[in-house]
């Protein structure tokens, strides 16, 4: 989840229309990737239980 603006990133659905294809684990999203919403960088997600 972004702790900027609370987007959250599902490693089954991905991020397809931001250069994540669906099923890609969030260790393999690239470490340059923006939050799609706010533009947070990774390093601003932090991983929680859904």
């Amino acid at each position: 989840m972004c702790l900027i603006c609370g987007w959250i990133y599902d490693e089954a659905t991905g991020a397809p229309d931001h250069g994540i294809a669906p099923g890609t684990p969030w260790e393999q999203v690239p470490m340059n990737w923006t939050c799609p919403e706010c533009g947070a960088r990774k390093e601003d997600f932090e991983m929680v239980q859904i």
